[in-house]
């Protein structure tokens, strides 16, 4: 099973997320197991601080490192032992998200997801307890928090036994470096525009033949760079 640990000063916006659709379903079964921690728990002052001013000047302040570097050995486990969690940082800074990495996430026993606040973390919280940073995308958040509810998501999905139909991964967009192509549900027509006939045809090789070749329109229109990547034109 799949263990996800957050360390975040905002617990409480993870509370109705973890319950939600197919996430809070894993959860009750025990396929995934997720907690969420609040960082504030290892600070050791009476006003529970987890940020300062820069050195060098500048605007914001930046996250301190000891309670985040305590939490993180607390949480993770010690590297000594050799069996510690995967630290990840969520950071505009970190390496985008793809669903290639999605499926490499999915494959750990354990992660344990930092979430920044203010201009970011003391860069010996990076040296001394994270392994890597991974971004969801060129702009900047207030927090890590969407970004650490979006790897949740998007892991839990591959995470075997997740999901009903497994057949639902291997289609979507991204797995095999493709957008999906269109779809369609009843009534075969709406306000003028039909379903196209051949998904109703019932020849289910003319059906796979036919999305193949819309994903491929598709991905060649919104996307390039993939066809791009895999040596498609």
């Amino acid at each position: 099973m799949l263990r996800i640990d957050v360390i975040t000063i905002f617990p409480e916006l993870f509370g109705r997320f973890l319950e939600a659709s197919i996430l809070g379903h894993a959860r009750r079964e025990g396929q995934i197991a997720v907690a969420v921690h609040d960082l504030r728990s290892w600070t050791r002052d009476r006003h529970r601080t987890v940020d300062d001013i820069p050195y060098g000047g500048g605007p914001g302040m930046v996250m301190k490192p000891e309670p985040l570097v305590e939490a993180i050995e607390a949480i993770a486990g010690q590297r000594s032992t050799g069996r510690k969690g995967r630290v990840i940082l969520l950071s505009p800074q970190g390496a985008r998200l793809d669903q290639k990495k999605v499926a490499e996430l999915a494959r750990e026993e354990h992660l344990v997801l930092v979430c920044g606040r203010y201009e970011g973390v003391d860069q010996r919280v990076i040296d001394l307890a994270v392994d890597e940073e991974i971004s969801i995308g060129d702009f900047v958040l207030s927090g890590g928090e969407i970004p650490a509810m979006a790897v949740i998501e998007a892991v839990t999905r591959l995470v075997p036994g997740v999901l009903g139909n497994p057949r639902s991964v291997e289609t979507e967009s991204f797995q095999d470096g493709r957008l999906e192509g269109p779809q369609y549900t009843r009534p075969a027509e709406y306000r003028g525009h039909a379903v196209p006939e051949v998904l109703r045809s019932g020849d289910h090789g003319e059906i796979e033949r036919w999305r193949r070749e819309r994903a491929f329109e598709r991905t060649k229109r919104r996307r390039p760079d993939l066809l791009t990547a895999r040596g498609e034109e």
